[in-house]
């Protein structure tokens, strides 16, 4: 039982941060070395106790694995073929046949090696596994956590909706996806009001390049068309990204009632990252998902994925540089 006492020290201080603060990305890291620790721990008791087993059940895993890969690879570029037929050429667009391609470059590395058995292609191979393994470890603590931030109940009465604006057809219209954010703030809205507290909806969102009004007016104007009352709606039109969404919205809260809540309503694959971001600016509140088309949720999840990398890049470029120096301390002992 001994072998367990790192997974449940992980699984406490899991808890204890996800209670304290649930918009980290450590707390995603956390659970996902929790469960590594536990299936390790139980591989290993199960080859101690039962070594025939344990081979076979190690065996059937990396069967398991590799044909995950293969499944993977042709998901990933069915879907990215499906998003460049209907979304475009643009680089956001082609994210998950990128990645599908990239593990079919993989896939070919591994059978090559294991062919060739060249001493430095084996090396070499094993520091490209090692790293994908590392990023494929984020990728999927990201999106377990993400998922179940995104099942987070609002119990807080809140002050505040605020919905952060996406990009407007031709310019003035509001975007099914856009409209996806309001209906579901509406429907926040009024679950909320039934609790005794009528919020004020914070349409959020500024003019881009190619937009002839600003998001936010677009989006307070699709609101009140269907009814939804004018003196409830406040805009933000100064915005341009996620993060001044965020810290405008919280400047205009702040003054109108400095000890607010809010509630910040974004599309499904957007919430965790919307959510690091609003830690990060001191927004007091958490967020909450719109539903978004299946086809379109693998680029935009690989997008948030990259996007949260990039944020934590010294931590990440710090750790792949020690795999690719172990990998070249093994090529020079080998």
């Amino acid at each position: 039982m001994l072998a367990y006492v790192p997974a449940v020290l992980i699984f406490v201080a899991f808890c204890i941060g996800t209670l304290h603060e649930r918009r980290r990305f450590s707390n995603a890291v956390l659970l996902g070395l929790s469960l590594i620790f536990a299936a390790a721990a139980w591989l290993a008791e199960l080859a101690r106790s039962q070594p025939a087993t344990g081979r076979e059940i190690g065996i059937a895993l990396l069967l398991i694995v590799a044909v995950g890969i293969v499944i993977l690879a042709w998901f990933l570029i069915s879907n990215g073929v499906t998003m460049v037929r209907k979304e475009g050429r643009s680089p956001a667009n082609l994210l998950s046949l990128l990645t599908g391609l990239a593990l079919v470059v993989l896939l070919a590395l591994m059978i090559t090696a294991l062919v060739l058995k060249n001493d430095t292609l084996v090396v070499v191979t094993g520091t490209v596994l090692a790293l994908a393994g590392y990023i494929a470890f984020l990728f999927v603590c990201f999106v377990v956590y993400a998922f179940l931030y995104g099942r987070l109940h609002i119990h807080r009465k809140a002050d505040y909706v605020v919905v952060l604006g996406a990009g407007l057809i031709n310019g003035a219209t509001v975007s099914p996806l856009l409209a996806g954010r309001l209906e579901r703030a509406r429907a926040l809205h009024t679950r909320l009001t039934a609790r005794g507290r009528q919020p004020v909806l914070l349409a959020s969102g500024g003019q881009g390049p190619d937009e002839t009004l600003p998001e936010s007016h677009a989006m307070s104007e699709y609101l009140i068309e269907r009814g939804f009352p004018a003196a409830l709606i406040e805009r933000e039109d100064r915005s341009t990204t996620t993060e001044e969404n965020l810290r405008y919205s919280k400047s205009i809260m702040e003054k109108a009632k400095p000890d607010y809540r809010c509630v910040v309503v974004t599309n499904n694959y957007h919430v965790f990252r919307a959510a690091l971001t609003a830690r990060r600016t001191g927004v007091r509140g958490h967020v909450v998902g719109s539903p978004t088309a299946a086809y379109f949720w693998p680029s935009a999840m690989i997008r948030e994925f990259v996007a949260i990398c990039l944020t934590y890049w010294r931590t990440n470029l710090a750790i792949c540089l020690l795999l690719v120096l172990g990998g070249a301390c093994i090529w020079q002992l080998s």
